[in-house]
């Protein structure tokens, strides 16, 4: 059995000790599983979503909000809609930026590089109101007891390069010099890309990777350049899970821990991604991470797209694998959820056939963690059916040099459909040509013809399957034609 290796994309394919095409799959630690659809969760709003947050009272209410563009929204479960809770006006969010979310105590705390930032309690709800007045920021995080904003804006002049924070446990105070509120200039490293918050705050910025540690007063915070030979040129690709932050550099995909970065994505996916991504619509990437199947996933517009994001790239961090998918949607991200009754469930969709998701669900269960995005204006939740995938092995020479005639393959395949194409070519420098598609027989094979002096294995899934893990080759020398 030849095993369905890690995705090499970068890769020759001859002899890859990997596959080379990994299409709307995730990694396992043998082979792949199925990735499920984008699935609507709420009726739509009147624009394009940007982001969402989530927020859980001590007592479990779950309350889900979204932002668009000139709005703020709150998902209400019991209809299904999207409710305005902007402040009176409305916001001017530019359709370069999103809205950032954070939490600090009671509060749920937005911004989105245009507006004052905007604060909602968590408990009794109502519409959003501005935090403080007349500094609006590009993103904002929780460091410790502090709310932190970076990319600032204040009395009209804007410094991207400002990390500005509140006083210690008072998210409604930010008069510099007082309580330890205060600000931080970072210069000569590009405009602040991107923020991180927890025991420590992470400040990334175009040309360097900054640590914002607390050290009380005088100084409040001190801040350390950590990563200087590079930084974040992509503001929607920084995702945290707990203390690791992943985001994409100018050259690729990086993983950093506090100390230093370490690459995720060289000599295997980067240059893929590059080559099939739009940079044009580089502020249309989102990232979120799904703890449940231990993903980072990441959103962007393929090199066809108009600007919508149409493409996943997914990385598995527990057993360092990629993969990647076809899902048009708005942004990705990470919510938890309510609980959901059958007549809930109407308001949603009216055939429950039409539903899109599974009764059995956690995106419908209390409180579960959900990985979901937005599509069509909509929250949506991947829980819906498994996507088609394929999945290419790499390309070998079967028989030392000469050449091959290949009669049948076994897939090993478990659940939904299977159907099999072998790829052939003469030489290295020839485009590879694909057999039809062949079905399993009775006897466990897909029965197939080819020869030549390379081959490949395609694998067509459908259905319902659960995991793929390799193929087997049945064939013999021949003599060119």
């Amino acid at each position: 059995m030849i095993e369905l290796g890690q995705w090499l994309p970068d890769q020759p394919a001859l002899n890859s000790p990997g596959v080379t095409v990994a299409k709307n799959a995730q990694p396992a630690a043998r082979g792949y599983k199925p990735f499920p659809a984008l699935s609507a969760l709420s009726q739509a709003a009147t624009e394009r979503l940007t982001n969402i947050a989530a927020t859980k009272t001590a007592g479990g209410t779950v309350t889900i909000y979204a932002g668009g563009l000139s709005k703020l929204w709150k998902f209400t479960k019991s209809t299904g809609a999207l409710s305005d809770v902007s402040k009176s006006g409305g916001y001017a969010t530019a359709s370069t930026d999103r809205f950032y979310f954070t939490t600090f105590g009671d509060r749920l705390i937005a911004c989105n590089n245009a507006d004052a930032i905007q604060s909602i309690s968590i408990t009794s709800g109502g519409n959003f109101a501005d935090l403080v007045a007349g500094l609006s920021s590009k993103f904002i995080t929780t460091v410790r007891d502090f709310v932190v904003s970076a990319n600032v804006t204040e009395s009209g002049t804007t410094t991207p390069y400002r990390v500005r924070w509140s006083a210690i446990n008072d998210a409604t105070s930010w008069t510099v010099g007082t309580n330890q509120a205060d600000y931080q200039d970072i210069a000569d490293a590009g405009a602040v890309t991107g923020l991180c918050g927890g025991e420590f705050g992470v400040v990334f910025l175009e040309r360097a990777i900054v640590r914002m540690q607390y050290v009380g007063s005088p100084l409040v915070f001190q801040f350390d350049r950590v990563e200087t030979a590079r930084g974040c040129e992509y503001p929607g690709s920084v995702v945290q899970l707990g203390a690791t932050c992943f985001y994409i550099a100018s050259d690729g995909f990086y993983a950093f821990d506090g100390n230093a970065s370490r690459p995720i994505g060289s000599e295997r996916v980067n240059r893929w991604f590059f080559e099939n991504s739009n940079a044009a619509y580089r502020d249309r990437i989102t990232a979120a991470v799904d703890p449940l199947n231990q993903i980072v996933t990441w959103s962007f517009p393929s090199a066809q797209s108009g600007g919508t994001p149409d493409r996943l790239i997914i990385y598995n961090y527990a057993i360092d694998k990629w993969s990647y998918a076809e899902v048009t949607n708005d942004f990705v991200g990470a919510l938890f959820n309510a609980s959901y009754t059958l007549d809930d469930l109407d308001s949603i969709s009216g055939s429950l056939d039409a539903l899109g998701v599974s009764l059995d669900s956690s995106s419908l269960k209390l409180g579960k963690f959900v990985f979901g995005g937005g599509v069509d204006s909509k929250i949506g939740t991947f829980t819906g059916s498994s996507l088609e995938a394929t999945i290419e092995t790499g390309e070998a020479n079967l028989v030392d040099g000469g050449h091959a005639l290949v009669t049948q393959v076994t897939p090993h395949t478990t659940g939904g459909t299977v159907t099999v194409q072998v790829g052939e070519r003469a030489r290295q420098q020839d485009s590879v040509s694909y057999g039809a598609a062949s079905s399993l027989n009775a006897a466990g094979f897909c029965p197939v013809r080819s020869a030549n002096k390379f081959h490949r294995v395609r694998l067509n899934l459908t259905g319902e399957w659960t995991q793929a893990y390799g193929v087997d080759f049945a064939a013999s020398r021949t003599g060119r034609r």
